[in-house]
């Protein structure tokens, strides 16, 4: 009787330790995507992507002249979001090492990371729908566009900033 007591004892014990590690971690598990799901995502909406796909889907079909175009204008935004985590990266990496950020907000920069490599090969596939091998060069022609868009923003900029530098020197 005393060898069964004596046995019995460590095994509930063990038990009652892998059932409540169980518990909490399926507790833990749940509260972490909660939190997740609440966050706001990286990008606010992609409403270039939504323009062209409700161009597809329109009857009678829009021309290709003007699919192509919202197709372009896509890529041109998803340059720009990719300039930005080109930038937001390294600076992010710092504040993890440093632990000024928490995991949390590194895994949320990095599931973007992965939904906007999604919406990339997404526009390579459609721009190689309208022509093959297009979709190799769309990119090279959206990034042509955001350079000249930031040329054209500095060009404008230059009264002003012509006009603030006379009126303070």
């Amino acid at each position: 009787m005393a060898a069964s007591i004596s046995l019995v004892v460590p095994v509930t014990y063990i038990t009652l330790l892998v059932g409540s590690l169980l518990i909490f971690s399926r507790i833990y598990r749940k509260r972490t995507a909660a939190r997740i799901a609440q966050q706001e995502p990286w990008f606010p909406s992609h409403p270039e992507r939504d323009t062209y796909i409700t161009l597809l889907q329109m009857q009678p079909p829009v021309s290709d002249v003007l699919l192509k175009a919202a197709l372009l204008r896509r890529a041109v935004t998803d340059v720009q979001r990719i300039l930005s985590f080109r930038e937001d990266k390294a600076a992010l990496q710092a504040l993890l090492t440093k632990g000024s950020i928490g995991d949390d907000l590194w895994n949320a920069f990095l599931a973007a990371e992965k939904e906007l490599e999604a919406e990339i090969v997404e526009v390579v596939g459609e721009a190689n729908s309208f022509r093959d091998g297009w979709g190799q060069f769309i990119f090279q022609s959206a990034s042509e566009v955001v350079n000249n868009m930031k040329h054209r923003d500095i060009f404008l900029s230059v009264p002003k900033m012509k006009s603030d530098a006379g009126t303070s020197g």
